[in-house]
């Protein structure tokens, strides 16, 4: 596809993230003065519980949506940090939540209670809050363990697969979203349930996020990548694709 086509749809499918040890409410103000381009908006902004309320407040009336993380980054699968988490993002009117798989205890074997933790936070997004479910592919690695966790997490309720936390040393990589992809359609062929697919980790530049816009074109239609089935996790690359577009207008 054309690379100026490819940035304006990376623009409105991106998820615009802030997710610092150390972020403050200036942080998130100068995060959301980004949001609305020339080219048009972001998706949705990705930010800390805390940080949820200031964000719905301060997006009103721009369409974008708000997401927050719960039982991030490590994934402990604790229900109490987890319906901590989640309370605190319904409270504040936000859409879309993006809950850690517990990765570490799926690799061990400990399979219900990465079941519990995804099923428990279903539960308490309800209808009213989309659930993203973070695999953490760069620490699965291999292709077995990447395909069950996605069924895992698909088969308690996630709206959505994400890559990566964004956190470790390797995040998004094409052959894991091919995987993960590959999952989602043959869920949705079976339940007829519409499931998205967010690449995240390490994707800075219009190349990089070229290769997951195509490949989800590849795999699933063009027709299927929008804001409603994709995401971008990012906060460098949107400096990158209006760049492009500033200087190939």
């Amino acid at each position: 596809m054309d690379p100026i086509e490819n940035a304006k749809r990376g623009i409105a499918l991106m998820d615009l993230t802030r997710l610092g040890a150390d972020d403050t409410v200036a942080d998130i103000d100068h995060l959301i003065a980004k949001t609305v381009t020339t080219y048009g908006a972001v998706a949705a902004v990705c930010v800390w519980p805390k940080f949820a309320h200031h964000a719905v407040q301060s997006l009103a009336g721009t369409g974008v949506k708000v997401c927050a993380v719960a039982d991030f980054p490590d994934g402990s699968g604790d229900k109490k940090r987890i319906g901590d988490a989640i309370d605190q993002i319904g409270e504040a009117g936000a859409n879309e939540v993006d809950l850690v798989l517990p990765y570490r205890a799926f690799l061990a074997g400990e399979i219900a209670l990465a079941e519990q933790a995804v099923a428990h936070a279903r539960k308490l997004c309800g209808a009213s809050l989309k659930l993203k479910v973070i695999l953490e592919t760069g620490i699965l690695q291999d292709a077995p363990a990447i395909t069950d966790a996605s069924k895992l997490a698909l088969a308690m309720g996630a709206d959505f697969l994400k890559t990566s936390t964004g956190m470790t040393a390797v995040s998004a990589k094409i052959p894991a979203a091919r995987l993960m992809l590959a999952a989602i359609k043959d869920f949705g062929l079976n339940t007829q349930q519409p499931i998205g697919f967010k690449a995240s980790g390490g994707i800075r530049d219009l190349a990089r996020a070229s290769l997951f816009l195509e490949l989800a074109d590849q795999v699933m239609g063009s027709e299927w990548v929008t804001r409603n089935h994709f995401r971008i996790g990012a906060s460098a690359l949107l400096d990158d694709l209006i760049r492009y577009l500033e200087t190939h207008r």
